[in-house]
Formats: structure tokens, C-alpha cells, sequence
């Protein structure tokens, strides 16, 4: 029997406890992380003491960690703020020791974390791969709900525009193209991964008229890890690269910053993208969403990119068995 997915509290005023329950009607074995006061009212829910206890059908298995009291949907509370880290923490270990099959992470709050703990991390990411050994990752953004799947990798993340030029080093996009290729292998079953890379310029720099960084530094890139066999495509412009009919030709696309990977999916999955994080010794997905601290507690969330990534945590880890 395979173990749970395990699914975390996240930011205890946001619409992840409230999205929790829906993990019953996924089809995924699931195991909740958090303060079960923090579930909403009528939730029919069991206590475990290990993530492979065995509860009555119907039921949502809780690993049980108290908070420091109930909580406000839309107000977060500093109070919080420790013990939202502290679960992650705990979710790690549970996978890092194989007792879960894989983390799907509820969204975090990083400024009530700032503000409430001090939490010292760019975010959610960056903290698991400071937990996993300060391990290389990347942030894969997956569709799966439309086919062909689009599935990207950007480069370079949350920094301005302005900045992505410089950031564009070949080692930082080796990176991503290597977390890319290894990851399509270990956790998507790919043996022979297909990878596309986005040009930075318009028109992939259109022969270095339009920027030369195409041509200087993507393409070299390119032409040397080709050598190594990897199966790459690029540098191509990126408005005609995500049609389905281009999208078939390839398994994932590594893009050259943030709105180039994202649009894509979001456009043509919004409700079913899915946030996996690359280069981790554990699976980690996350639905493609915040706090959303404007509809908390007014059942108004959709949980279908959280039942998503559940679905998609659960493949990975039969995928990587």
C-alpha cells in the first residue's frame, strides 16, 4: 500500500484549511497537517497518531498541531506565524523519512510569516530546499487538465523585468534545463525528455537584431548540453511555441522569466495548474494559488487546482516508486 499524500495547513486565516476537506472526493489518500480548529464547521475528521493510521471511510486523517489559538478567516495572526513554519518543517521530515508518498503545501502567507517569526526566506520554496540540505530547485508550473500538458520552468523568477537580462547567466539557465530534464525522468515517467527553450528577445532575437543574448548565450548552451545528448529545442521564440500543435513536439519548455513561463499555463489552465518543485529529494506540488485572504471563510474558493496538485503529487510518487 502506498503511503499518504500529505497535505498542509498552510496560512491558517487563508482558504487552505477550508479547501481541505474537499481532499475526501479526490481519490487521493490524504493526511491533513494542521489544527483541526482551523477546518470548517461540520468537517468529518479523525485523528492520527502516524500518517499510515487506518480512519473510517469518509473521514479526513489529521496529524493534529495545535496552533496558539482559533483563527480568523481573512485576518491572519502573527500568533500564527510560528507554527505555519513549524508544520512545513514537520511535513518535510514525515517526507524525508518516507512516511508520506509526497507534500502538497496549502499557501503561506510570507508577509504574516515577516511580520510574525521573522521568517527569513524569499518563500514556501526556498524554505524546503533550505530544510532538504540547501538542495538546487526550481519551480515547474504544470497544466493538467488540457492535452497536450504544458508544462514550464523559469529561469529566473520573482525579479523585475529589467533585471532578467543579467540574471539570464548560462549557469542559472543550465540549472534549470538539468532540474528540467531530471525531473521529467524521475517524476513524470519521460525517459527520453523533450525540452524546448524560450528565447529572452522577440522572435528568439531574430539573428541578434533584436538582442544578442539568443544567440550568444542561449544558443551556445544549447549546442553544448545537445552534446551531452540531451534532447533540446531552441532558442525559440516564445508566441509561437505553446500552441497545442507546438506544445505536442515537446514535454516541458524552460522559459526565460516569470510571465513568459506562466501565461501560458495559466492561460490555458487556470483552475488546473499545478506549482511542483524541482530538484527536491521529496515530491512537493502546491495549487497555483495564494491566501486569497478576500473570500477566506465565505465558500467561495475553488478547489480544483487543489485537488490538482494532490492528484499530481500522487502520479509523482508512483512515477518515482
Amino acid at each position: 500500500m502506498m503511503a499518504r499524500v500529505l497535505l498542509t495547513c498552510g496560512e491558517p486565516a487563508g482558504i487552505g484549511p477550508e479547501l481541505a476537506p474537499f481532499a475526501l472526493a479526490s481519490g487521493v489518500d490524504t493526511v491533513w497537517l494542521g489544527d483541526p480548529r482551523h477546518l470548517p464547521p461540520g468537517t468529518a475528521w479523525t485523528e492520527v497518531q502516524s500518517p499510515s493510521d487506518p480512519v473510517q471511510p469518509g473521514h479526513l486523517p489529521v496529524l493534529r498541531h495545535d496552533f496558539a489559538g482559533p483563527a480568523t478567516p481573512g485576518t491572519p495572526d502573527p500568533a500564527h506565524a510560528a507554527d505555519v513554519i513549524a508544520v512545513i518543517a514537520r511535513a518535510v521530515e514525515l517526507a524525508m523519512t518516507g512516511q508520506v508518498a509526497a507534500i502538497t503545501t496549502a499557501p503561506i502567507s510570507k508577509q504574516a510569516l515577516k511580520q510574525g517569526a521573522g521568517f527569513a526566506f524569499p518563500g514556501h520554496t526556498e524554505y524546503l530546499a533550505h530544510l532538504a540540505g540547501d538542495v538546487p530547485v526550481a519551480m515547474m508550473l504544470a497544466s493538467t487538465t488540457v492535452t497536450p500538458s504544458c508544462r514550464v520552468v523559469p529561469a529566473t523568477i520573482h525579479i523585475p523585468l529589467q533585471d532578467v537580462p543579467a540574471a539570464l547567466t548560462p549557469q542559472a539557465l543550465e540549472q534549470a534545463i538539468r532540474l528540467t530534464h531530471a525531473g521529467l525522468i524521475r517524476d513524470f515517467g519521460i525517459a527520453a525528455p523533450r525540452i524546448a527553450v524560450a528565447g529572452l528577445n522577440p522572435h528568439a532575437g531574430e539573428g541578434g537584431t533584436m538582442g544578442r543574448q539568443d544567440r550568444d548565450i542561449i544558443a551556445p548552451l544549447i549546442a553544448r548540453l545537445r552534446a551531452e545528448g540531451l534532447n533540446l529545442a531552441g532558442p525559440l521564440p516564445a508566441d509561437t511555441m505553446f500552441h497545442a500543435p507546438a506544445r505536442a513536439t515537446w514535454d516541458a519548455a524552460v522559459c526565460a522569466y516569470h510571465d513568459q513561463a506562466l501565461i501560458p499555463v495559466k492561460t490555458l489552465d487556470f483552475s488546473g495548474g499545478v506549482n511542483v518543485t524541482l530538484g527536491l529529494p521529496f515530491i512537493r506540488t502546491s495549487p497555483d494559488h495564494g491566501t486569497a485572504f478576500d473570500i477566506a471563510g465565505r465558500g467561495l474558493a475553488d478547489p480544483s487546482s487543489t485537488l490538482a496538485a494532490l492528484k499530481l503529487a500522487r502520479d509523482m510518487s508512483k512515477a518515482r516508486a
